[in-house]
């Protein structure tokens, strides 16, 4: 089960990594407010994601 968690873990990083590279592609391209915000909130929950799931994984023994 451990690399059950080390996968969730990578999938989440993964998009978050996505969400923080779209972020700066927005702000060079002077993108709307809307959208650099959308980019911090979905990095901003990812972070969060792996945090959970990090502590889940502990929780649980997996």
């Amino acid at each position: 089960m451990e690399s059950n968690i080390r996968s969730v873990v990578t999938l989440v990083a993964i998009g978050t990594i996505c969400w923080l590279v779209a972020g700066v592609v927005a702000l060079a391209m002077n993108a709307d407010a809307k959208v650099i915000w959308t980019c911090v909130v979905g990095a901003g929950l990812g972070v969060i994601g792996i945090r959970y799931s990090i502590r889940r994984a502990r929780r649980t023994g997996i």
